[in-house]
């Protein structure tokens, strides 16, 4: 189970993916993952837990949504190459009832 420090949800092409990024320590830095899509979620507390096409589950804090400095960065760099290729991706606003997600 993977659990970022930060996270959002991502649209693009009518599949919704988990954008979650780590803090990097002393020896490490930043790093970031975007799971394979979305197939289920469920709540278990102060947790959102997204389950993924490959089977991994990301393990995302409620208090946890929004970029780090680093995130935004890829994010843009990542939109504007799915740009080129004619396509958009979608950031979910916070607020989103992610049990209805897929509903949606």
């Amino acid at each position: 189970m993977n659990t970022p420090d930060k996270w959002i949800v991502l649209k693009l092409d009518d599949i919704y993916k988990v954008f979650a990024s780590w803090y990097g320590g002393y020896t490490s830095g930043d790093s970031w993952r975007m799971n394979s899509g979305i197939t289920m979620v469920a709540e278990d507390g102060d947790y959102i837990d997204f389950h993924g096409y490959s089977g991994s589950i990301y393990r995302c804090h409620k208090k946890g949504y929004g970029l780090s400095g680093f995130s935004s960065s890829v994010l843009e760099s990542l939109r504007e190459k799915v740009k080129q290729g004619g396509k958009e991706i979608i950031v979910m606003e916070e607020d989103t009832d992610w049990l209805k997600l897929l509903e949606l």
